[in-house]
């Protein structure tokens, strides 16, 4: 057990192995410390040229044989807070970076740019990433309720609602259900429209220049398409549906 949380902070197997093996041997050499850890001489001698030099092992001669030890185990809490400083440093760097290669970035721009996923996991992932890129955005939405509840788990569906909470998205939503209306839902307008009437089998969303469209029916698969020509004719369609049933539940 011990091993696997020592791999969790940055060590891999033979490295989790080796530096255990030498912390409890103490003063040890390479024989030992291979024979220790289960790990032939040569490779447990580069494991430990690698951790001597992440400051993790130490080594001293004694006559002309050569001992190694483990470091204490707070040395690893350097190294982290070090790779911490370290990641940060390489995040302003990048942020710095940032606007010049947007300025930079050509990735034909004419196009259409399309993203295929496949899966339960895929259209989850595909859906949280739409989420995350969407901050403080609206998001438009057509969907069955019934055919994504056969197909996504309750615990999802409210994972799902939380990240777009938080990251402040509201929706404006037009949507089937047999069971009725959805309540609760925070942040957002919705309509209910008669699945009977109206049979809808995916799930379309569409903000700024992107459409996110997931099939339930046949095979779960989705696509995420990104061009604002697009994203522009959708908003469009949509808008003029929302009109539509506002007028036609307001003549009712």
């Amino acid at each position: 057990m011990i091993q696997k949380d020592i791999q969790s902070l940055g060590l891999n197997e033979k490295e989790a192995k080796v530096y255990l093996a030498s912390l409890e041997l103490g003063q040890a050499t390479v024989q030992k410390i291979s024979a220790k850890a289960g790990i032939k001489r040569p490779t447990t001698y580069f494991i430990i040229e690698g951790l001597m030099e992440r400051g993790l092992m130490s080594s001293y001669y004694q006559g002309k044989k050569q001992f190694f030890m483990a470091e204490m185990p707070e040395r690893i809490l350097d190294l982290i807070a070090k790779e911490r400083k370290e990641l940060e440093l390489r995040e302003e760097q990048f942020k710095r970076l940032l606007p010049e290669l947007q300025s930079i970035n050509n990735r034909n721009k004419d196009k259409p740019v399309v993203k295929y996923y496949e899966g339960k996991d895929g259209i989850l992932t595909m859906t949280l990433e739409h989420m995350k890129s969407s901050k403080n955005q609206q998001l438009f939405n057509v969907f069955s309720r019934d055919v994504i509840e056969q197909a996504i788990t309750p615990d999802d569906l409210i994972h799902i609602r939380k990240e777009r909470l938080g990251n402040k998205i509201t929706t404006k939503t037009i949507y089937t259900r047999e069971k009725g209306d959805l309540e609760g839902v925070e942040n957002a307008e919705m309509i209910r429209l008669p699945a009977k009437d109206f049979p809808v089998s995916c799930d379309i969303a569409f903000y700024e220049d992107k459409v996110r469209i997931a099939s339930f029916k046949d095979r779960l698969m989705g696509v995420v398409i990104e061009d604002k020509e697009i994203a522009q004719s959708f908003r469009t369609i949509f808008e003029l549906a929302w009109k539509w049933v506002n007028r036609d539940k307001q003549a009712k």
